[in-house]
């Protein structure tokens, strides 16, 4: 566990992302299922970086990451911006889960997503400060195991899911849906 007190993580297209807890185990990359999702490259000041094995997904092995975060700790806003959408979805057709979707200020059009979060607190048009505007009580604690939980210590914290979307970039049909 580490004192991260928003550090950046990882940086993208100009776009730098911030922690978004202030204790946070790991940052595990991994592959996004968003053909848009941008190549994150870690810093230095990432908690205990690791990238996970392919999920044969077809995108870069860190087009997306989840920050293992204190379940008691707010989430804050990894960038500055704007909200774009934020609220309840379905997760794997069977888990209500929140989230957020912010628009960078350092790269207009681009969205940074923000999923497994839990009490989301910002709505479209609302402006946030990157680790100072709280978007979300805390993590949500999923009720199955991510991959992420096998390099955790036990038990598990829950993680927040942070990935950076290129939108004019489209997906391919998947075929999957509820």
């Amino acid at each position: 566990m580490h004192d991260q007190a928003w550090t950046p993580f990882a940086t993208v297209g100009g776009v730098v992302l911030r922690h978004p807890s202030h204790r946070v185990e790991r940052v595990a990359f991994h592959e996004s299922n968003h053909d848009g999702a941008r190549q994150l490259e870690p810093l230095p000041t990432a908690a205990a970086p690791v990238t996970l094995e392919s999920r044969h997904r077809g995108t870069g092995a860190r087009t997306a990451a989840d920050v293992v975060s204190d379940p008691d700790a707010a989430i804050r806003a990894p960038v500055t911006g704007r909200v774009l959408r934020a609220g309840t979805y379905v997760l794997y057709c069977d888990h209500a889960d929140d989230y957020a979707v912010i628009e960078p200020d350092e790269r207009p059009g681009w969205e940074v997503k923000l999923l497994h979060i839990a009490g989301v607190l910002v709505r479209p048009g609302d402006r946030v400060v990157a680790g100072e505007t709280v978007v979300a009580g805390g993590p949500t604690q999923l009720p199955f195991e991510s991959q992420v939980d096998e390099t955790t210590a036990a038990p598990a914290w829950p993680h927040v899911h942070i990935e950076v979307v290129d939108p004019s970039i489209p997906d391919r049909p998947s075929g999957g849906s509820c």
